[in-house]
């Protein structure tokens, strides 16, 4: 029995996103700046992590509220050993309809396998330019674009659905929109591409370094022949456009310049295990794993998760584009424990 459940602001909740763990192989400046994440940097030890079993059972719980989506974050949820059981469990959960995982995409020829055994079908690879130079920049790990690429032909040549997800910023990576939208057409590959956000404290966010939604499509449509695609479900988070010539599709997100706060349905854990509203929400979230081990019932779980998202009101996407004082001064937890 599903019990439809809304927030303060008449939004139900549809998607859960748990974060897995929050280490990565990358050091990305908008999201794990090497400056602050170094070699002497302390992540969380094991213990302080969601075991598989506790988060299985608080995806169970949710389905019934309704959520039907699960997408699997980190940090680098291919960091964290033996994935595919977790993909295994969430698998037998009765109401549970998609399972995403979303990925730097460097660890998919050794994992991938085992993964889509378990029954994952969906990835959503981070790739942030197709040239090497520019993609080692960004990712400081020496890491090139060449060897992304390779790994994600080869999660397509095994079966999975795969999208990529680019982050856009100024001056760093713009000049690589009209080459990822040329090769992924000839892929028939989905491309996202991300106004850069302001997730976390220190990634340096400005809105100087942001490219619209408006400058990234002048820029695409000015090489290619598109039309837009309708939305295919409520709360779909990228506006989609297709290439007239083969069909191929590509999504431009817009949470700064057209932020979509009104029909988000995410609920979201952290890899510590606290409940969090919201992408962008401040550091305190609450303790779920705390709470689940201190021996609660199921029912006790429901009826926490319902409290939860009944106080529910965050929309600070919409309070940045109304610039408030208190939203700009505001502590927010890192993109690395929450995932994107």
């Amino acid at each position: 029995m599903v019990e439809q459940i809304t927030d303060k602001l008449g939004r139900p909740i549809r998607d859960l996103r748990l974060s897995v763990t929050d280490r990565c192989n990358f050091r990305c400046d908008y999201c794990m700046p090497k400056e602050i994440f170094g070699d002497d940097f302390v992540f969380l030890p094991k213990d302080e992590l969601l075991t598989f079993d506790e988060m299985a059972r608080i995806a169970k719980v949710y389905t019934q509220l309704g959520v039907k989506k699960i997408r699997i974050t980190g940090g680098e949820p291919l960091l964290r050993r033996d994935l595919y059981k977790l993909i295994y469990k969430l698998n037998e959960i009765d109401g549970v309809e998609d399972i995403g995982l979303t990925t730097n995409g460097l660890l998919l020829k050794k994992h991938g396998q085992n993964l889509y055994n378990a029954g994952l079908r969906r990835i959503n690879v981070s790739l942030d330019a197709i040239d090497d130079e520019v993609f080692q920049a960004i990712n400081n790990r020496n890491i090139k674009a060449a060897t992304i690429l390779d790994q994600i032909d080869y999660a397509v040549s095994i079966g999975f659905h795969v999208k990529v997800n680019m982050v856009v910023q100024k001056g760093v990576n713009d000049s690589q929109i009209v080459p990822m939208v040329q090769y992924f057409k000839e892929k028939h590959i989905e491309i996202r591409f991300i106004e850069f956000m302001d997730v976390g404290n220190d990634n340096g966010w400005d809105f100087s370094k942001v490219v619209s939604k408006a400058d990234m499509l002048n820029m695409i449509e000015s090489r290619f022949d598109i039309s837009p695609v309708p939305p295919k479900y409520y709360g779909e988070v990228a506006k989609y456009y297709r290439h007239n010539d083969n069909d191929a599709q590509f999504g431009l997100i817009t949470s700064v310049s057209q932020s979509f706060c009104s029909t988000c349905t995410r609920a979201r854990l952290s890899s510590d295990g606290k409940f969090y509203g919201c992408l962008f929400s401040e550091m305190d979230g609450f303790n779920v794993k705390s709470f689940m081990r201190s021996g609660v019932s199921d029912n006790a779980l429901l009826e926490q998760f319902k409290a939860l998202w009944h106080i529910r009101d965050d929309r600070y996407s919409d309070e940045r584009t109304e610039q408030t004082v208190a939203n700009r001064k505001r502590k927010k937890i890192n993109m690395n424990y929450i995932g994107g």
